[in-house]
């Protein structure tokens, strides 16, 4: 083995390909949308070089919704580590602890995110319907009828209703992350801890959750790129309606592109996007510092 890995002729042979792919599938287009976001361009005819304007006209125009559509996309984020990955640690904590049925609820927790973000799209418009969906006929029995909402055709209560929908399908991800974390860590020590007569809660803060650092940094790193680039469900469910009101960054590059045929400009939308993922990233890795090691 250790005579393979000195062979650099067959370690070229085994990395040329995935670097090849690599280059073809992300490389490449990322230059391509960095070369086109320069341009006014519909697809068709010739591409007039316009140099940083579609940059600008991303939050100076403001006649889009691009500026709305961040900021959509950062309460998503925020949501997403404020409520999302506090429940998914929290249930890590409670199956890795070695309940009853832990493994029965491991695996329902992570169906959701084995289904087809398609067919949870369809589901949850069933569920928000305005007349028979389940959210309504609830209210309705309990005496709330007041409350009763069209909730993917309400501006007010569209965002929600699908940020409640993608919190739900991914806590499951994150669980199972986080699960896997804290079933990897040394059963000596939470032993040598509740001898000392440590409480359970103790015993998750001070030693769970630290030794769980890595993988929260992942976990946090995911969630936040993962709002950032959230697009299938929102477009399933609400296509970035009423009213632009769910339009995240993905979801306006998609109808600029391909139903305005502004594919410059949507181009400059995909690159801010990719520099925006980067940074986040940069400055999560950054805020969490180094691993704590024992």
């Amino acid at each position: 083995m250790e005579k393979l890995l000195r062979d650099k002729k067959a370690l070229l042979l085994f990395v040329f390909p995935t670097f090849l792919i690599f280059t073809t599938i992300i490389i490449l287009p990322i230059f391509f949308s960095l070369y086109y976001s320069t341009l006014k361009w519909d697809g068709f005819s010739q591409g007039v070089f316009v140099g940083i304007n579609n940059y600008k006209n991303l939050f100076m125009a403001n006649t889009d919704g691009f500026p709305r559509s961040v900021l959509n996309s950062f309460i998503l984020a925020v949501v997403s580590v404020c409520i999302q990955l506090p429940l998914a640690l929290f249930l890590a904590l409670v199956l890795s602890r070695g309940i009853k049925g832990e493994r029965f609820f491991r695996t329902v927790y992570f169906i959701p995110v084995i289904i087809s973000t398609v067919v949870i799209g369809q589901l949850c418009m069933k569920i928000f319907d305005p007349d028979y969906g389940i959210v309504n006929v609830i209210l309705k029995a309990i005496g709330l009828g007041s409350l009763q909402r069209m909730w993917l055709a309400d501006p007010k209560t569209a965002l929600g209703a699908v940020f409640a929908a993608m919190l739900w399908q991914y806590v499951g991800y994150h669980m199972l992350l986080m699960y896997a974390s804290a079933k990897s860590i040394s059963t000596d020590i939470f032993e040598a801890a509740t001898i000392d007569g440590a409480s359970e809660a103790r015993i998750a803060f001070s030693i769970t959750i630290p030794l769980m650092k890595p993988i929260l940094r992942v976990c946090v790193i995911f969630a936040v790129v993962g709002s950032f680039k959230a697009f299938d469900l929102i477009f399933v469910m609400t296509g970035g309606g009423p009213l632009h009101s769910t339009d995240v960054p993905t979801t306006l590059m998609y109808n600029t592109i391909f139903n305005r045929s502004q594919y410059g400009y949507g181009s400059a939308m995909a690159i801010f996007i990719i520099v925006e993922c980067l940074v986040c990233t940069v400055l999560i890795q950054k805020a969490f510092g180094k691993d704590i090691e024992y």
